[in-house]
């Protein structure tokens, strides 16, 4: 009976919060008009961005796999196995987990820490922490891309490096709430070392021709999965989050045509603006649009972008901290429970959150403050 109750309050909260949205809009934009600036923007959005950020996706796959097969990224990984204890307090092989899941997404470095050969060389509280860890890294190749293809080159780099100082205050939080909660995880081991006797598959008869247009090939297919992934999180948030942000038409009317909106997010991030401005060196209140976006997800975030710069809203140093929060925070909201629960400690949860929430804003500082260094330069 209790739980019949629960369920109807619920449902009782459920649809109080979307008639209150769908009747601000529709108070706002007039109801027709409404409806038709949702659909529109959403069709825009497929057509013109997921489409494109596909695109980009089976480029960076293929890239990625090609990176694999020829070694390149092993050697990354032995190139970054020394950074990894004094910077983020991890053993040297979680390396790999950076390369794999800078790469591709974020649920790449679950996939490794399920593998025992992997997982045998951390400590309880270090494991845990690879959520945070993995996820500063997510879909960075994609990011970076993205933004070096509308034009931009040395923010995106600057962006990279705000990420990676988010990614390290993260990790060592993270890490640092696990052991004050359980003090013993500090000693105890993720799992038992084992010895190793698998070997890698020799992939030395086959001819290099065969082997690059495998990896081209298998690497572009991984590159559409993740492309048709993203289409739920771009048509539905980036949809809302355009309709909150942007204005009516240029008459100020509301015409039902795509990215016509109520502006409520921009009123609502200039009452504090000053915030954004020194934090983050927002010019324009749109650009808080962004960082809630990516909270959910990066790829809806992108698809903000070439409105921003469009628009003139966006210069260099909004794409430095796009890409320094959208990296590092790259839709954890979404994916740090799953991750968490598929580790085995979901109570964590909440820690893991707020962590990552202190790590991004921080990679956003950072990237900006770099940037105001570079221009000066």
């Amino acid at each position: 009976m209790a739980k019949k109750k629960g369920n109807a309050k619920s449902g009782i909260i459920c649809l109080v919060i979307v008639f209150a949205l769908f009747g601000y809009l529709g108070y706002v934009m007039g109801m027709a008009p409404m409806l038709k600036t949702v659909m529109a923007t959403a069709h825009d959005l497929l057509l013109n961005t997921v489409f494109f950020l596909m695109a980009v996706c089976v480029i960076t796959g293929a890239l990625g796999r090609i990176f694999v097969e020829f070694g390149v990224v092993n050697l990354l990984e032995k190139l970054l196995r020394p950074l990894m204890k004094p910077l983020f307090n991890l053993p040297g092989v979680a390396s790999l987990g950076a390369v794999m899941t800078f790469l591709s997404d974020n649920p790449a470095i679950i996939s490794l820490a399920h593998d025992k050969r992997f997982s045998s060389y951390f400590k309880k509280y270090q494991l845990i922490s690879l959520t945070n860890f993995g996820t500063a890294f997510g879909m960075g190749l994609l990011v970076i891309v993205f933004m070096m293809g509308l034009g931009f080159f040395a923010a995106p780099l600057i962006g990279f490096v705000g990420a990676m100082v988010g990614c390290i205050v993260s990790t060592r939080l993270m890490q640092r709430f696990v052991i004050k909660a359980y003090p013993s995880y500090l000693e105890e081991n993720a799992c038992e070392a084992i010895v190793e006797t698998e070997k890698e598959e020799d992939n030395s008869e086959q001819s290099m021709f065969v082997r690059i247009l495998n990896s081209l090939l298998d690497g572009g297919k991984t590159g559409v999965d993740v492309g048709l992934s993203i289409i739920p999180g771009v048509l539905i948030i980036s949809t809302f989050v355009m309709i909150l942000t942007f204005g009516a038409s240029a008459d100020g009317s509301y015409t039902g045509a795509a990215y016509e909106g109520v502006e409520l997010l921009p009123w609502l991030a200039g009452k504090i603006n000053i915030v954004f401005e020194w934090l983050f060196g927002f010019a324009d209140p749109h650009l808080v649009a962004f960082p809630i976006t990516a909270l959910g997800a990066v790829g809806a975030a992108l698809s903000l972008i070439p409105t921003f710069v469009a628009e003139g809203w966006a210069d260099g140093n909004a794409i430095a901290v796009f890409t320094a929060i959208g990296m590092c925070w790259s839709g954890y909201l979404s994916t740090h429970t799953a991750m968490l629960d598929s580790l085995g400690y979901r109570e964590l949860t909440s820690k893991a959150i707020l962590a990552h929430t202190i790590g991004g804003l921080v990679a956003a500082i950072v990237a900006h403050w770099l940037f105001f260094l570079y221009a000066l330069i």
